[in-house]
């Protein structure tokens, strides 16, 4: 059985961070382990509150985890200080952790942010030189290059300069764009396009956190970078797919990681 370890936050309402990547890890088969950033007061409208563990606590979680335990593939998520991301790169490099996914959680689905800007810069210096893949959104993306995305074109532009700009793989996510839902990589030189249907639902809380965790779960299985993306892309479509009828919630209804399970 394959072994994934997610390092992220904790949704109470569980529909992202650590429980939905728990279900995303079950869902494919592997064993789930996690390491929990901060606990967070949330549902589907909204984060009301955040408490952000210490350092000491999160490197203690991290030693019980690798030194037992090694994982096949890390995801990485909401990550609110400097600390915590200094932290997570030292054990990751302590213990030789391969296959990275970061999915730099900047803001909610709700619109709250998730990570205090005058850090955002440390987190990225911290973590990206692991990653095997980046994964941010069209807002997330923005924010690191302080500038709008609006388009295709765009999005190709942004992942290209963020790839060269950060020295990693980037999967720069096409989910806020009006026109389609399709994703933008750009790796070793080679602009690669997923496509996506767009469906129209808002019950798409969790959908970044669960996109990553797949990829994790495919490189874990040893398959290419592009072959876990695929995989990744064409499961959020199904768990968001099945999610637009379900309406958990009164705001934005979690995706369905677990509809597989299910049928």
């Amino acid at each position: 059985m394959k072994k994934v370890l997610t390092i992220a936050g904790s949704d109470c309402s569980g529909g992202a961070g650590i429980q939905a990547d728990i279900k995303t890890i079950t869902a494919f088969g592997n064993y789930a382990m996690s390491a929990i950033t901060a606990l967070t007061a949330q549902n589907t409208q909204g984060v009301t509150n955040i408490s952000i563990v210490s350092p000491d606590f999160l490197a203690d979680q991290l030693d019980a985890i690798l030194s037992d335990i090694m994982p096949d593939a890390v995801k990485i998520g909401m990550v609110c200080s400097g600390s915590l991301a200094g932290v997570i790169a030292d054990k990751l490099t302590q213990y030789n952790v391969k296959n990275i996914v970061f999915d730099p959680v900047m803001v909610s689905t709700s619109g709250a942010a998730l990570m205090d800007s005058s850090s955002a810069a440390e987190i990225l210096q911290s973590l990206v030189p692991l990653a095997t893949v980046i994964t941010p959104n069209i807002p997330e993306a923005e924010t690191i290059l302080g500038r709008e995305i609006k388009n295709n074109m765009d999005c190709v532009k942004a992942a290209q300069k963020l790839s060269r700009d950060l020295h990693t793989s980037v999967l720069l996510k096409g989910g806020h764009l009006e026109a389609n839902s399709n994703d933008i990589l750009f790796s070793e030189g080679k602009i690669i396009n997923y496509r996506g249907d767009r469906i129209e639902t808002s019950n798409t809380h969790g959908s970044g956190c669960v996109l990553s965790t797949a990829i994790a779960c495919g490189l874990a299985a040893d398959k290419p970078l592009n072959a876990a993306i695929k995989g990744a892309k064409e499961f959020i479509t199904g768990a968001i797919r099945s999610a637009a009828s379900q309406n958990i919630g009164n705001g934005n209804g979690p995706v369905d990681p677990t509809y597989k399970i299910k049928a």
